[in-house]
């Protein structure tokens, strides 16, 4: 579970909730409008569905999942794994490693080294596997760039809530309740911003930073199957490797690597 989500989007709408109670906590219910939520969360989720095919549209809605609950990969725990898998193999040979397949978690790991067994070459191995790294990549961005046309779509969809709350309120025009139908008309402006900046582009944003995490942990997984693949040395390779992890992180004994 990622607790930053929760976390956000509830300290968010409570430093909101208590700007609004600190002048006038009976005011709170003048922000809460049906019609308003639904024309800009209506409007903007038929616009993407105008946008993209209806299918990924509904998939998208299993990404948004992932920036609530999520399970990031420990790049060092990876290292770990291929270092004890370089040791095996420069002990007992490439092929000694189909005892230990059942071990390995990772299907993408499992796959670069069954590759590697079965005898094919580091070119093929090394495209094979960067072929799929682009492939998730590219599948990734795009159920993001869905999260973000939302966004962009919901500030539009405010400002026509507020234009049809104006309308309504000028075509039964009294004087006395001007003040009240224009603040129920800029409800919508508000709900659209909402939408946008505190939900779905914050979304997106994590959406792309867990991406970028999971093409890192990609990456030097590639590397580490082509160095077991080539015998290198298991100490080389966790050095190699912990170059792709920021120093920061990175155990605290191999800080001078």
């Amino acid at each position: 579970m990622d607790r930053g989500t929760f976390i956000g989007l509830a300290f968010g709408a409570g430093v909101l909730l208590l700007a609004v109670a600190l002048n006038d906590i009976w005011k709170l219910r003048m922000f809460l409008d049906a019609p308003s939520f639904l024309i800009v969360v209506g409007g903007s989720v038929a616009s993407v569905m105008i946008s993209y095919p209806l299918e990924d549209v509904l998939k998208m809605f299993r990404y948004v999942q992932i920036t609530f609950f999520n399970q990031k990969i420990d790049p060092i725990d990876t290292i770990d794994t291929i270092v004890s898998l370089a040791e095996g193999a420069r002990r007992d040979g490439l092929l000694s490693l189909e005892n230990r397949m059942d071990e390995i978690k990772d299907p993408f790991l499992a796959g670069g080294l069954r590759m590697a067994m079965d005898g094919l070459s580091p070119e093929v191995v090394e495209r094979t596997m960067h072929t799929e790294i682009e492939a998730v990549n590219a599948r990734h961005l795009y159920y993001k760039s869905i999260l973000e046309n939302i966004g962009k779509y919901a500030p539009a969809f405010g400002m026509m809530g507020t234009v049809i709350g104006l309308v309504l309120m000028l075509a039964d025009f009294d004087p006395s309740t001007v003040g009240l139908g224009m603040a129920v008309a800029l409800i919508t402006t508000l709900y659209g911003a909402l939408l946008a900046n505190l939900v779905v582009l914050p979304m997106a944003d994590k959406l792309g930073f867990l991406n970028e995490f999971e093409m890192t942990n990609r990456e030097l997984t590639m590397k580490g199957v082509l160095s077991i693949q080539a015998s290198e040395n298991p100490r080389v390779i966790k050095n190699n490797l912990l170059m792709y992890i920021p120093a920061n992180r990175r155990p605290v004994e191999s800080e001078g690597a």
